[in-house]
């Protein structure tokens, strides 16, 4: 058993010659690194785009950055606020202010059926009651539908162009300005016109046929209207081919008259026209002689407020009509009990220091070839109104 028991010692105690490899790489010894990186394989556009992203990244987080982004976010809200408060005062103006231009029909169709003038809310929108406005004087301005270029002249000159200018000049003055203009079957005419309104606001439109052999019934027309529309001192009838000083206008009608029936114009006599083939040929010459009794030339007259509340008191076919318009109303005031005002200052051909209406008399019933005569009277100083200093030195 001894010897047995030495044995197995001394097997123990010897030592292989190749040991078996150690279990893990720990009990090798091995030193591995403390941080150990790992790579992914990545294509090579990605990694550009990478790069991009860190660029835009470090770019975001700059303070340039934020300013900008300050900066246009401000902006955002001054133009939001801008836009807001420009529909809302928009909106005022269309709640508050009534168009200028305004749309007269008859209560009865037709030239002979009478029936008083009708007051339209706005253009084209048909008859609407409407309060009458108080003013010195209404002046009718008389064009038709091939006067665009002389609208467009009188807009250069003395006549405003803008609603807010028609105010002011009313406020000015105490005269209310107007085209005065009837209908035409052409439709591209009206729709022409129907643009002219919308965008000028300076119309008294007359449902009447608009054609010159119509004109002693558009005057008697208008007459009628203006009437129903405005409470006025005088109403004046004006063609859209003469220069006008409206203040000086207002100070004629302004002045101080023990008459209240007023027939106020240029006042003239002259022969009867018989030859058909003349401008001015009057088919009803053998009632009235070899010359005219005395009336006002036809490019600007004015009627007093009692003249033309006569006027409206009459049906259409109740007086007679004659071809010329100035004739007509002239023949008129024969029958009325009114005073014949003559006044040289509506009939001048040239400015003055005191015209009130400038044209070509008497070569042309208003001006000659008026869209640029208009034009050129506009760059006078006298015809504005101003003094030129004239120094001795």
């Amino acid at each position: 058993y001894e010897a047995a028991t030495n044995a197995v010692a001394a097997t123990s105690q010897v030592r292989p010659t190749n040991p078996p490899p150690p279990r893990s790489v720990y009990e090798a010894g091995v030193a591995m690194p403390k941080s150990p990186k790992v790579f992914y394989a990545r294509p090579s556009g990605a990694a550009s785009s990478t790069t991009w992203f860190s660029r835009l990244r470090r770019l975001s987080s700059s303070p340039l950055f934020s300013l900008a982004c300050l900066i246009f976010g401000l902006a955002g809200i001054v133009f939001g606020l801008a836009a807001t408060s420009r529909a809302l005062v928009a909106g005022y103006r269309c709640r508050h202010f009534e168009p200028t231009s305004v749309a007269v029909a008859w209560q009865k169709p037709g030239l002979g059926e009478g029936g008083d003038g009708g007051g339209g809310g706005g253009a084209f929108d048909g008859a609407v009651s409407r309060k009458r406005q108080k003013v010195l004087g209404f002046v009718g301005i008389q064009t038709g539908f091939g006067s665009t270029g002389r609208r467009r002249s009188l807009r250069k000159t003395w006549m405003p162009s803008t609603r807010e200018g028609l105010l002011r000049l009313e406020k000015a003055t105490g005269l209310a300005f107007r085209f005065v203009i009837g209908r035409t079957t052409d439709a591209s005419k009206m729709a022409a016109l129907k643009k002219e309104v919308e965008e000028y606001d300076d119309f008294m439109l007359l449902d009447i046929e608009e054609q010159y052999s119509m004109l002693p019934y558009k005057t008697i027309a208008f007459f009628k209207a203006a009437y129903q529309l405005f409470d006025a001192t005088f109403f004046v009838k004006a063609d859209d081919d003469i220069y006008l000083r409206p203040d000086r206008l207002s100070l004629l009608l302004a002045r101080e008259r023990t008459h209240s029936q007023i027939y106020l114009g240029c006042m003239k006599k002259g022969p009867v026209f018989t030859d058909p083939k003349l401008k001015w040929y009057e088919p009803l010459s053998n009632l009235l002689g070899k010359e005219y009794f005395i009336h006002a030339y036809g490019p600007i007259y004015a009627l007093s407020a009692e003249v033309v509340a006569s006027l409206v008191a009459l049906r259409n076919n109740s007086f007679r009509m004659f071809s010329n318009e100035d004739v007509t109303i002239g023949s008129w005031m024969l029958a009325m009990n009114v005073n014949h005002e003559h006044d040289q200052t509506l009939c001048e051909p040239d400015c003055t220091s005191s015209s009130v209406a400038v044209w070509d008399i008497p070569k042309c019933s208003g001006l000659c070839n008026p869209e640029e005569k208009l034009l050129q009277l506009h760059q006078k100083d006298i015809c504005l109104g101003r003094v030129n200093s004239v120094s001795d030195g």
